[in-house]
C-alpha cells in the first residue's frame, strides 16, 4: 500500500517549505517501518593508517536501511529527518547491537559505531551498550563509538562524564566531523576524545584548494597538541591522500581508500582486512 503523504496547508506562506516538510515526513515513515522491521543493517569501510595503507587500521560501521523493495538506504538520506527523533534513538541502539555481534565473530576486528550524545540519556542504548560489555569484556578494547561535534556539545557535562566512565572500560571514543561544530578548545581538553576526525568539507579537494589546505593543516596541528589520533574522513583521490601525509595526518577514510561494503570483513579475503 503506497503510503499517503501528510496533507500540505494550502495556506501556507510558503510552498516549498510545504513540500519539504511533506517530503520530510514520508521519509520518516520509511524509516519507522524498516526499524520495526528491523531491516536495518552495517556497512563496512575501512580505516587505515598513513603508514600502512595497505592494511586497514579497522572499520567504520555505517548504519543502512532497507525500503519495502529491499533497496539499500544510506544514512545520508534519513538521519537528519529522524536525528532528533526516538527513530533515531532506536537507530542508535540496532547499530550497536549489530557492532557486537560483529565484534563476536570476528575476534580480530576493531569496529567504529556511530551514536548520538542524545543516545546518552536513552535507556535502551545503554543498557544494550553495558549488556555487550558484560557479555564480552575484551570487545572494550575493539570498539570505538563516535559522535558528531555537534550532538556532542549539547549536554558537554554528561557527555563527558559518560567518556569518562567508559574509558575506563577500554572504550576508544571518536569526535566525529571536527572542525564543521562549535567545540571550545576548553571543552575538547575536558571531553579527552581518543580520535578526532576531520569534516570532509574541508579533506574533499584539498590538494587544491589552498584555503582547506591551512584549515586541514591547523586542525591536525590541533589533534597532535592534544596528543590524539587525527582522521580526514572523505578522501577521494589520491593527490589529495598524498597532500594528507605529508601534513601529518594520522589515518585515512573515504572512497580512494574503500567504499563501504555489506560484506562483513570475516568474509573478506585476509589480505583486505585490518592486521
Amino acid at each position: 500500500m503506497k503510503h499517503r503523504r501528510p496533507p500540505i496547508d494550502r495556506d501556507a506562506a510558503d510552498p516549498v517549505s510545504a513540500a519539504a516538510a511533506a517530503v520530510t515526513g514520508d521519509i520518516d515513515a520509511m524509516v519507522r517501518r524498516a526499524v520495526a522491521r528491523r531491516d536495518v543493517l552495517l556497512a563496512f569501510q575501512p580505516v587505515v593508517n598513513a603508514a600502512r595503507p595497505d592494511r586497514p587500521a579497522f572499520y567504520e560501521g555505517l548504519v543502512r536501511l532497507l525500503d519495502e523493495a529491499g533497496h539499500i538506504i544510506p544514512a545520508r538520506e534519513f538521519m537528519a529527518a529522524v536525528e532528533v527523533t526516538e527513530t533515531g534513538r532506536q537507530i542508535d541502539c540496532l547499530a550497536l547491537e549489530m557492532g557486537f555481534i560483529a565484534l563476536s565473530r570476528d575476534p580480530g576486528l576493531r569496529l567504529a559505531i556511530n551514536m548520538s550524545a542524545r543516545s546518552i540519556g536513552y535507556a535502551r542504548w545503554m543498557n544494550t551498550l553495558r549488556r555487550g560489555l558484560s557479555g564480552d569484556p575484551a570487545a572494550a578494547e575493539r570498539l570505538i563509538l563516535e559522535m558528531s561535534e555537534d550532538s556532542a556539545m549539547l549536554t558537554p557535562d554528561i557527555t563527558g562524564a559518560f567518556l569518562r566512565e567508559f574509558q575506563a572500560k577500554g572504550v576508544t571514543f571518536a569526535l566525529d566531523d571536527f572542525g564543521a561544530g562549535s567545540t571550545s578548545f576548553r571543552h575538547l581538553r575536558e571531553f579527552m576524545f581518543d580520535i578526532l576526525k576531520i569534516d570532509g568539507q574541508f579533506i574533499r579537494g584539498v590538494s587544491r584548494n589552498a584555503d582547506n589546505q591551512c584549515v586541514t593543516q591547523a586542525l591536525i596541528g590541533v589533534g597532535k597538541a592534544f596528543g590524539v589520533v587525527t582522521i580526514a574522513e572523505s578522501v577521494e583521490s589520491e593527490a589529495d591522500a598524498r597532500f594528507l601525509v605529508r601534513s601529518g595526518i594520522d589515518c585515512l577514510q573515504g572512497y580512494y581508500i574503500g567504499a563501504p561494503s555489506v560484506t562483513p570483513p570475516w568474509h573478506m579475503p585476509k589480505a583486505r582486512r585490518s592486521a
